[in-house]
């Protein structure tokens, strides 16, 4: 047999490199979500890590539980305590409405609606219209249910999976943690290797990025949701536990996300009769809620990169379409990650050019 030459051993290295890597790239392509979750994790978290494995005299197993042990605590458990709650409440939600539109409208339209500009006498003769046809209503009543429950279990099944990832992540974050020195090493080596310097500078800014904007969301999250449950105390809103958890997690989604629960609140006061409990409702809810996106998030995340809301909305839907409910937390944060990284990199670009004549 011929011997094989250098350039022919060298293709066939080169050959059973690659299929290892696509071999690896397959093997860990349902988990691509979960592992960059909870490398941000991680990485955002380090602190309280480093915190608690020195009060662990260095014990990484026992540092490593615990920090998972408190996020089920702070993120799992009240989950799945929404998540239960959001299920009996849309049947609920159905069983109160269903009556209401099965016995009848009222004879005459509210006030407030004929009054309204442009659409109130559209409305007024609609009204008029469903009262005259028994078969309008019945079929507006079926419009009406069916997708709204749709939607409502939709959002159910959201958290539901949510739930499962949340679990696996902290799975990951166990093992990540555990190694965590050895992972560290093996990124900067990697980083010195392929780009010096550069890949240093690149490594630290990316974790200053990832923990600024995780931060900047959750930070955010929390203090809307401390400012929900003042307005709800002091309002007399039941299930106050429920609803600030709801608001948390809802909060994430930018624009309408915390307005769905206050605007619930509200209306839910209107409904007992406490009109002025509800006016307060929506006065806190836009002024003190809503508000709070506009004043602690820019502050949060700005100490890092600025990261402008379209990005973040584009961050949240498309992480949710690509990775489901962790892409709450991931979408953004891989957005913001490669804009500052692209923007360090055409500076570098224009550094590097020679000086014009």
């Amino acid at each position: 047999m011929q011997h094989l030459s250098s350039a022919q051993k060298q293709v066939i290295q080169i050959a059973i490199a690659a299929l290892l890597l696509i071999g690896c790239i397959a093997v860990l392509m349902p988990f691509t979500g979960t592992l960059l979750l909870a490398t941000v994790i991680c990485v955002t978290t380090a602190p309280a890590h480093k915190f608690i494995l020195a009060k662990c005299r260095g014990r990484s197993n026992l540092a490593a539980a615990l920090m998972c042990l408190l996020m089920v605590l702070l993120l799992v458990v009240p989950m799945a305590i929404l998540s239960g709650s959001l299920a009996s409440g849309v049947e609920m939600a159905i069983a109160y409405i269903r009556p209401l539109l099965e016995s009848g409208l009222p004879m005459h339209v509210p006030k407030w609606v004929s009054n309204l500009p442009i659409a109130g006498s559209m409305i007024e003769d609609y009204w008029h219209a469903l009262l005259a046809s028994r078969e309008e209503l019945n079929e507006l009543l079926r419009q009406f249910i069916a997708p709204t429950r749709r939607m409502a279990l939709a959002a159910v099944s959201l958290f539901a999976q949510g739930l499962l990832q949340l679990l696996l992540v902290i799975f990951f974050v166990f093992f990540i943690f555990r190694d965590a020195d050895h992972y560290a090493d093996a990124l900067r080596t990697g980083a010195r290797k392929l780009a010096g310097g550069l890949g240093e500078r690149m490594l630290k800014l990316a974790d200053g990025t990832v923990t600024g904007v995780l931060v900047g969301i959750v930070g955010t999250a929390a203090a809307q949701s401390l400012v929900a449950m003042i307005g709800f105390l002091i309002a007399g809103v039941p299930g106050i536990a429920m609803l600030t958890f709801a608001t948390f997690f809802f909060s994430m989604v930018p624009v309408v996300g915390a307005t769905l629960i206050w605007l619930g609140a509200a209306l839910w006061l209107y409904d007992g009769g406490q009109t002025g409990w509800a006016i307060f409702m929506i006065l806190w809810g836009m002024f003190g809620i809503s508000s709070v996106d506009n004043f602690v998030k820019p502050i949060l995340i700005s100490r890092t990169a600025s990261l402008p809301l379209l990005l973040i909305v584009v961050g949240v839907f498309g992480g949710v379409l690509v990775f489901g409910f962790i892409g709450l937390f991931l979408g953004p944060t891989l957005l913001a990650l490669g804009q500052v990284l692209i923007r360090e990199w055409l500076a570098l670009s224009e550094q590097d050019e020679p000086p014009s004549i």
